[in-house]
């Protein structure tokens, strides 16, 4: 484990796990609540860079890792190591490296973080006081989802990516010879162009695209212990303009939350929500982390 040492405790920049090294952004009041922040795809911790200092503000320290596939350092082969029991696992390692001695603590995740939160917080709510996931519903709502509405049409491209080699080719040309119209394509589910070009940009030019996409062929080793219900306290906030999750996942959530649930619909806003409307998202937050 790499660390840095702070006036107040102990900042950590890495974690490892398995032989895998995992980078970290701490920051944030060293001695504050922990919030563990937890990307998608195809982004980093770097999503967070909007959220975070309006948690710090409040007085929360905030773990925003780049998660398995996403460090350099943690980019194993094959597409079993994706499957969620290993990317749990990882945040449960983070949370140990973390040093907060035994203290729960708070989770977000946006996108896949999302799917990691969900099954996290199912699993092992000892080591979860919050739990807040944006876009995404739980597992077995979206499942519902997927066969009794249009989620399977706007879903299309996670069967896509179960294919060798192929999805890859594809996200190369049309990162780099669709460009204008890929990034604007992004643009129109919330996120600025800009962002849209950093995101595209890392996934082709880092080495983590396959690792990326190993997310999705992982799906298939995923138990149906993912499906479990929520005890911890939870926040589930989507956006009414989001292209990829559709209405009915988010309505159906409810029925997998057995704890305190509240849900926010945000009008207006995409799927790139950590970005788009991190203000929104933080008052949201900031009640939900004090109840």
């Amino acid at each position: 484990m790499s660390t840095e040492h702070g006036i107040d405790g102990q900042r950590i920049t890495s974690f490892q796990r398995d032989g895998l090294v995992f980078d970290v952004v701490d920051q944030g009041p060293v001695d504050g609540d922990v919030v563990v922040l937890l990307h998608g795809f195809p982004q980093t911790a770097i999503s967070w860079d909007r959220l975070a200092p309006l948690l710090h503000a409040e007085g929360y320290r905030t773990l925003a890792p780049d998660q398995r596939g996403y460090s350099p350092r943690a980019r194993p082969r094959g597409r079993y190591a994706y499957r969620l029991s290993a990317l749990t696992d990882d945040v449960l390692a983070l949370i140990e490296a973390a040093g907060i001695d035994g203290r729960k603590v708070h989770l977000v995740g946006h996108d896949w973080g999302a799917s990691v939160a969900w099954t996290l917080a199912a699993g092992r709510p000892d080591a979860v006081a919050t739990l807040t996931a944006l876009s995404v519903p739980h597992p077995a709502a979206f499942m519902r989802a997927l066969f009794t509405s249009r989620q399977f049409v706007q879903s299309w491209y996670m069967f896509f990516f179960q294919l060798p080699w192929l999805p890859e080719l594809a996200v190369r040309w049309i990162v780099t010879s669709a460009r204008s119209r890929f990034i604007a394509g992004v643009a129109a589910g919330g996120q600025t162009e800009a962002n849209a070009a950093r995101d595209a940009d890392f996934l082709v030019n880092t080495g983590a695209l396959t690792p990326a996409l190993n997310w999705y062929r992982g799906m298939p080793f995923n138990p149906p212990g993912r499906l479990t219900k929520v005890t911890v306290p939870t926040l589930f906030i989507w956006g009414d303009k989001d292209p990829a999750l559709g209405p009915t996942g988010a309505k159906l959530t409810r029925r997998y939350v057995t704890g305190p649930y509240t849900f926010r619909t945000l009008p207006g806003i995409g799927h790139w929500m950590p970005e788009q409307a991190a203000p929104e998202v933080a008052a949201l937050l900031n009640d939900h982390l004090t109840h």
